[in-house]
């Protein structure tokens, strides 16, 4: 279950990738398509938030900053 950090309203653009950098600011980088290479990432918005370890950050369908924990380890697979 995803839970929502920061109220950013992006507007997303189609063609570029959206994510949460290193910063916690949200970027964009044009995605590849067939032998056309991809942009270099250009920040959108200037945020800031603390990221904490175990948890994945993401740009929601409303532009939004959400978190969610991430599922590591779980059953092994029978062969």
């Amino acid at each position: 279950m995803a839970e929502k950090v920061a109220k950013v309203g992006v507007k997303k653009a189609k063609g570029y990738l959206y994510f949460v950098d290193k910063h916690g600011d949200v970027s964009r980088a044009k995605m590849a398509r067939g032998k056309k290479k991809g942009g270099s990432p250009e920040k959108v918005a200037k945020v800031g938030i603390k990221k904490k370890s175990g948890y994945l950050y993401f740009i929601d369908k409303k532009g939004d900053i959400s978190s969610a924990k991430m599922v590591r380890g779980g059953k092994r697979k029978k062969r």
